[in-house]
């Protein structure tokens, strides 16, 4: 004798007259575990409801166009329909109005001066700055303004995380511009890439008065969804200060901040 199963769900509360879509949606997101397609028992089993009410569920999203049978008998897959929501979901996404508030944030408990960058082909465009709360120190820095790859921190970043070939023809390509702009520029390709992959192995690159004397930067990558680094968070202060707060404690508020972020772009630590 088969034992019928148990449905569960009215245990769970929900809005009245919503039960029907949160158990759609909740198929939905068991369904995007099993690309090749799922058994409707096995559905069944892993949402805690009849096969009668799963099987119900998925005709409906059949025929919105959000499910459809998969090659193997019974089972059943997402549609592609999906990623095109996905995708205008993505391209809706206001990044400053994702970041500002995180970043703001950050400042309060830093105090220190924050920047936020996106890679614009050879640049760091620097799309969002925040002042220090307390001190004197004012970065020249400014909205809008083309950061070089090779002497900043966020620059190095765009540098660490792009395509492997890229660093190599960057350095062809601005050979002319590479130049010390203090002691502690690097100008030296091999020592570039010695950098890089310390950029990779820490997730953080640091302006070691490279740009500007006096004036230190600690950056990090903020990755999307796509595991693709197109932004970048950094903290510019002097270099006193930095020595005197300690390294440790403001790239542990950074990468905070960066991670935060990221999985509002969609990342997950799981994809790398």
């Amino acid at each position: 004798m088969t034992t019928k199963k148990k449905d569960t769900t009215h245990d769970k509360t929900f809005p009245a007259g919503s039960q029907s879509l949160f158990r759609g949606l909740q198929i939905l997101e068991i369904l995007s575990n099993y690309p090749n397609g799922c058994p409707l028992a096995y559905l069944s089993e892993q949402a805690e409801l009849n096969k009668s009410t799963v099987h119900r569920l998925l005709q409906g999203l059949q025929s919105c166009g959000y499910v459809t049978p998969a090659p193997t008998a019974g089972s059943y897959r997402l549609t592609t329909k999906l990623v095109a929501i996905g995708q205008k979901t993505l391209s809706s996404l206001n990044i400053i109005h994702i970041a500002a508030p995180h970043l703001a944030e950050l400042n309060i408990v830093t105090r220190e001066t924050i920047n936020f960058s996106m890679r614009e082909k050879d640049y760091a465009v620097l799309i969002y700055k925040l002042e220090p709360t307390m001190g004197m120190l004012r970065t020249r820095a400014y909205i809008g303004q083309h950061l070089t790859l090779y002497c900043s921190a966020m620059g190095k970043i765009y540098l660490a995380f792009g395509p492997s070939d890229y660093v190599k023809s960057y350095w062809q390509q601005h050979q002319h511009k590479i130049q010390k702009l203090t002691p502690n520029t690097i100008t030296n390709l091999d020592k570039m890439y010695e950098e890089l992959d310390q950029i990779r192995q820490l997730k953080m690159a640091r302006d070691q008065e490279e740009n500007e004397l006096g004036v230190s930067c600690i950056a990090v990558p903020v990755f999307n969804i796509q595991n693709k680094v197109l932004y970048s968070i950094s903290i510019s202060l002097s270099t006193s200060r930095l020595r005197q707060i300690g390294e440790k404690w403001l790239l542990n508020k950074l990468k905070h901040t960066a991670d935060i972020i990221s999985q509002e772009l969609g990342y997950s630590p799981n994809q790398q």
